[in-house]
C-alpha cells in the first residue's frame, strides 16, 4: 500500500562474517559449515510406571566438526602451521570466534568454539585447464560450542 511504512528489523545476511583461530589475526575465509550443536536424549521407564512409553531425559551434548574454506594466498601458509603442530597427542587447541557481521562491520552473532583444533586440511586441486581461484579447506573439531548475540 502507499505509505506504508516498513520496520527496520531484517533477518542479518550471511555473506559478511569474519573468523578468529586464536590469538591470530582475523582470517579471510570464503565459507564456514557445520555450526551445529545437540543434545542426546536418554529414554528411561520404570518397572511400575502406568505408561507405556519412556520418558525422555537431556543427556550428553555433542558437536560436529567445523569446516572452513578460504583462497589460497602467497606466504599464507597459517592453517599448514597449525595442523603441523599436532604431535603425538600433544595438540595446539585453540579458541575459534565466528562473527556475524552487520552492515556496519560490528559482530551481531558470535560462535566460540572452545578447544579446537584441525582433524584434516585438505589443498586444492589442480587443473591446467581450469579458471577457478586456489580453495583450500581444513576441518576443525572441538568441544563444546557458545552462541552469543552482544
Amino acid at each position: 500500500m502507499a505509505g506504508e511504512v516498513q520496520d527496520q528489523v531484517w533477518p542479518l545476511p550471511k555473506f559478511y562474517f569474519s573468523v578468529k583461530l586464536g590469538d591470530d589475526d582475523t582470517v579471510n575465509f570464503q565459507e564456514v559449515n557445520g555450526l551445529d550443536s545437540e543434545t542426546r536424549p536418554i529414554e528411561y521407564r520404570h518397572g511400575n510406571s502406568p505408561s507405556f512409553y519412556p520418558i525422555k531425559m537431556a543427556g550428553l551434548g555433542k558437536v560436529g566438526n567445523v569446516t572452513m574454506r578460504k583462497g589460497i594466498f602467497v606466504t599464507d601458509a597459517k592453517l599448514w602451521t597449525w595442523y603441523s603442530e599436532i604431535k603425538m597427542n600433544t595438540i595446539k587447541r585453540r579458541t575459534v570466534v565466528i562473527n556475524l557481521l552487520d552492515e556496519t562491520g560490528n559482530p551481531k552473532m558470535v560462535w566460540t568454539l572452545n578447544n579446537a583444533w584441525p582433524t584434516k586440511i585438505t589443498g586444492t586441486d589442480l587443473k591446467s585447464e581450469g579458471n577457478e581461484v586456489a580453495v583450500e579447506s581444513v576441518e576443525i573439531a572441538f568441544e563444546t560450542l557458545t552462541v552469543a548475540a552482544p
